[in-house]
């Protein structure tokens, strides 16, 4: 747990904590001064939702701290394990991702010209610039 904090106090950590806490207030004081000045004789409803808009803002800010802190520590965990393994000398195999979904969709099917004469005219179109692509390459 020590080594939690600790990375999280390096000088790259703590320039991140700065930066994020000054987000933090800045949007709290954005959201006051949008608030005030719609109030005032020139405000409009624009104002006001800048002034409920800015919070928002500042959650999110809060929320991406937090995460890019997670990432940053569930990195510097894998990167720990390996070694960890290889003092045991363990082999842990991980299991096999399978995609739910192709990462290239299928072909679409062939269109007859008598179907759609500018659909076909369209994908022979197609086809004549893939070749030119692949014999280019």
């Amino acid at each position: 747990m020590r080594s939690v904090f600790r990375s999280l106090l390096t000088p790259r950590w703590l320039l991140l904590h700065v930066l994020f806490i000054a987000a933090t207030i800045t949007t709290g004081f954005l959201a006051v001064w949008q608030w005030d000045r719609a109030h005032e004789a020139g405000g409009s409803f624009q104002n006001l939702g800048y002034a409920l808009q800015w919070p928002l803002f500042g959650a999110f800010t809060i929320f991406l701290w937090i995460r890019v802190a997670r990432m940053d520590l569930s990195r510097e965990r894998e990167e720990a394990a390996p070694e960890a393994d290889a003092s045991a000398e363990q082999v842990v195999e991980q299991p096999e991702v399978r995609r739910k979904r192709p990462l290239v969709p299928p072909p679409a099917p062939r269109v007859d010209p008598d179907e759609d004469p500018e659909l076909a005219e369209y994908n022979r179109y197609l086809a004549e610039l893939n070749d030119a692509d692949r014999r280019a390459s």
